[in-house]
């Protein structure tokens, strides 16, 4: 029997910890065919959504899949969003929450391949937990195994979450 992931339970704890709080919730997702959601909205190869309960309707977060219904423009809108495609959830407010790993291809859908499933397999999910206030910490994998260590955010302005690869 294989091991169930942590991350759809650490993406519920994060949002229930933001909601409890009085935090809006976000999530960033790395869009590919597995994924339904407005392709107009979609940068990069990627979306941010609100997942609060003001901005969505019968949001369900399950082990593998997160489905839910929101407006975009006026128009109501059925998404579904694989639980391996989501790259990060964080508190739109202060900018706090953890960012996971989605490994993906050159044609934008995730692949693993096998070598890198049994390193993350044996690492778990790479996590960054971003503090409140001017100062950032990221944790990078191929930065701590380097020495290098990336340059700092400069002070002032809104907090934001920033995937490191």
């Amino acid at each position: 029997m294989s091991e169930i992931s942590t991350k759809p339970y650490l993406l519920r704890a994060l949002y229930e910890w933001c909601t409890d709080n009085g935090f809006t919730p976000y999530i960033v997702v790395a869009v590919d065919a597995g994924t339904r959601v407005p392709m107009e909205f979609v940068k990069n190869g990627e979306i941010v959504l609100n997942i609060s309960f003001d901005a969505t309707g019968n949001l369900k977060m399950d082990n593998e899949m997160i489905t839910f219904k929101a407006r975009f423009g006026g128009i109501a809108r059925e998404l579904e969003i694989p639980v391996d495609n989501v790259s990060a959830i964080y508190a739109r407010e202060n900018g706090q929450g953890m960012a996971f790993e989605v490994a993906r291809h050159e044609g934008g859908t995730r692949q693993l391949r096998e070598a890198e499933t049994l390193d993350a397999a044996e690492k778990g999910p790479l996590l960054t937990s971003v503090p409140s206030g001017n100062e950032v910490h990221v944790v990078d994998r191929k930065s701590d195994d380097e020495g290098d260590v990336p340059e700092p955010p400069k002070p002032g302005g809104r907090p934001r979450l920033t995937r490191i690869k």
